[in-house]
């Protein structure tokens, strides 16, 4: 199941209901301090039973009205069909259980008249509302057997044993059965199985918040790696307790025999002992395990920043360890200034990291941050921008250009006014490869090459899908008509796609100019030989092929138990293949050498780009 929307109702300070997309792979909430950036994720804290957070009455929004509170999930990606029982097997369609989106819509309901407010469950569905028909969820199989009586329907073919079976025949039965979106309680009955079965499919749900201790006095932060022993010792707890039974077992029979011998010496005195432990061991204390550089320096001595760095890896270390062991399809990270106590090099390393890991299947990360840094580097479509309207009132706003726009002045993300050219390529992929190009070069001393981090006067501008600078550089600048340098892939088509807006540049009086590549896409440029060291997998680079696709099967069959490629669903194949492709041209395009694009007939083409695109700055 993957979470889709969150759904807020008087909660602190969203007050009225408030839905909040969340996008399949990285969600950034930017915003101002104390906006409700850290409500959101302590919402879906709350929801998924986070032990960091839980609810309480004065979570309640102080200008609401009602004394109800709700925080809601909207998830796709259902599961198939749901096993109540031994007799019963259904799915969500069946049960009504689906909004009219076709998504499951999970309330957890808090009235905080009550001093320690209990959650109700409900599902908000597009559900029966006709006389008879509309309660089937909350009946016992008797009652059901009765309205089966009460309808005078025909009993052939269904089990009446199965609740789910009777149900589907009533409501089968009803001409009109006014499907209509309502509240449906899942608390008792086949309702509560029914959320009982759905749990076991939630994501998994992992919160990192910025105020996590990181002084030196926390014995957390101090060793990280206290918590590496903690949780190995609770997953030998069995295993523990039997060794300390048989010490025990072992002591006392020790002691008894001793207590017999003493009382041929003093039987006054061993009447007056018995064996007992006075306390049980500390497993924990027992094991002393550290992180050490080469030089042998633990840990607490290093920075805040490598701490937070170490703490943030072993939070993803045991999200993931829970995922796999209770055998979760999906997972969210919720990372809350991930910013915190980072140099900015490491910042964008950070960034980097985590779309990375929003790109793998099954995972989804949420972040918030108000560093314009890390903001810039954020795909526009992952941009939730958080603000007030009113003195009590909050908004989550997405996806068009007065959102970037606001985002961009608050945040100042400001274009820069060196710009001389403009690379425009199709996406953000293309966009790592031909970075990573450039250095290639300028590390082999070629005229060609450069720094595209510290060469201010050119701008790679993807055209399909940016981040918010990409979005702000195209905003601002292309008002001034820089030259455009246009490299589209030439792909499989015949004609090429893109011929023709290459062509349009082209005819332009600008000095603009467009190049199709001469092989298929920018991953057929990549060696296997740097596949191979960078990935782990052996594959066919040809000037024609699918390299993504090749690449995406292969990492995908070397899983251990993996069902064959061609039975995934088109979306995880699609999913996987996008994260290939992330991969060849960000990590394997950083390995790549003159001598591999020499190998593979490169050169010299990738050569005249660059050569192009810095005839440019000498002009200007």
């Amino acid at each position: 199941m993957r979470l889709k929307a969150l759904v807020l109702q008087n909660f602190r300070g969203y007050r009225g209901e408030v839905r909040i997309p969340v996008h399949p792979d990285l969600t950034a909430f930017i915003g101002r301090n104390d906006v409700g950036k850290s409500t959101i994720l302590d919402a879906l804290g709350i929801f998924f039973d986070s032990p960091l957070v839980k609810f309480d009455p004065s979570d309640l929004c102080v200008y609401a009205e009602a004394k109800e509170v709700r925080i809601g999930c909207v998830f796709d990606e259902l599961p198939d069909s749901l096993t109540l029982d031994n007799t019963s097997k259904t799915n969500l369609r069946e049960e009504y259980l689906l909004n009219e989106d076709g998504d499951l819509e999970i309330h957890k309901v808090f009235d905080c008249s009550s001093k320690s407010p209990k959650a109700r469950i409900v599902a908000r569905a597009l559900h029966p509302t006709a006389d008879g028909y509309a309660d089937l969820l909350q009946l016992k199989n008797s009652d059901l057997k009765e309205r089966l009586k009460e309808k005078a329907i025909d009993t052939e073919g269904v089990d009446q044993r199965s609740n789910s079976s009777i149900r589907k025949a009533l409501w089968r039965s009803c001409d009109d059965l006014k499907l209509s979106p309502i509240e449906i309680d899942l608390n008792k009955e086949d309702a509560k199985k029914i959320w009982d079965q759905i749990q076991k499919y939630l994501p998994i749900f992992a919160l990192f918040r910025a105020d996590r201790p990181s002084t030196d006095e926390d014995s957390e932060v101090q060793d990280p790696m206290k918590l590496a022993v903690r949780q190995a010792v609770s997953e030998l707890e069995n295993e523990l307790q039997a060794i300390q039974d048989r010490i025990r077992d072992a002591a006392l029979d020790v002691a008894r025999r001793t207590l017999e011998k003493l009382k041929d010496l003093d039987p006054n005195l061993a009447k007056e002992l018995s064996p007992t432990f006075r306390s049980d061991p500390k497993w924990e204390s027992l094991f002393k395990l550290a992180l050490t550089t080469d030089d042998q320096i633990p840990v607490n001595k290093r920075g805040s920043g490598v701490r937070r760095l170490i703490l943030l890896g072993f939070f993803r270390a045991e999200a993931e360890r829970r995922r796999t062991q209770e055998n979760r399809s999906h997972i969210i990270y919720a990372i809350e200034e991930p910013e915190t106590s980072q140099h900015p090099s490491n910042q964008r390393a950070v960034i980097e990291a985590l779309k990375d890991l929003a790109s793998t299947d099954g995972c989804q990360v949420l972040i918030t941050t108000h560093v314009p840094g890390l903001a810039e580097m954020i795909p526009t479509d992952a941009l939730r921008y958080v603000r007030f309207v009113e003195d009590d009132i909050r908004v989550v706003e997405e996806g068009s250009e007065d959102v970037f726009e606001r985002i961009a002045d608050e945040l100042g993300v400001i274009p820069d006014n060196r710009v001389r050219v403009f690379v425009c390529v199709e996406g953000p992929n293309d966009v790592a490869f031909l970075k990573n190009m450039a250095r290639i070069l300028m590390s082999d001393g070629d005229e060609a090459g450069f720094d595209p981090d510290n060469t201010p006067e050119i701008v790679f501008l993807p055209l399909g899908g940016s981040t918010l600078r990409d979005w702000v550089n195209s905003h601002y600048l292309k008002s001034f008509r820089r030259p455009e340098i246009h490299i589209y892939d030439r792909d499989a088509d015949s004609p090429p796609k893109y011929q023709t807006q290459a062509n349009k540049v082209n005819q332009r009086n600008d000095g603009s100019r467009a190049f199709l590549t001469k092989k298929r896409e920018a991953e057929n440029y990549l060696h296997p030989d740097a596949i191979r060291k960078v990935l782990g997998v052996e594959v066919e680079v040809t000037d024609e092929n699918d390299v993504p696709e090749a690449v995406a099967r292969a990492i995908h069959e070397r899983e251990e138990g993996a069902v064959p490629w061609e039975q995934l669903s088109e979306e995880k194949r699609k999913k996987k293949v996008g994260c290939a492709k992330r991969q060849l041209n960000n990590k394997v395009a950083a390995e790549m050498t003159v001598k591999w694009l020499e190998e593979r007939g490169a050169l010299d083409e990738i050569r005249e780009w660059f050569i192009t695109i810095k005839q440019f700055i000498k002009s200007g």
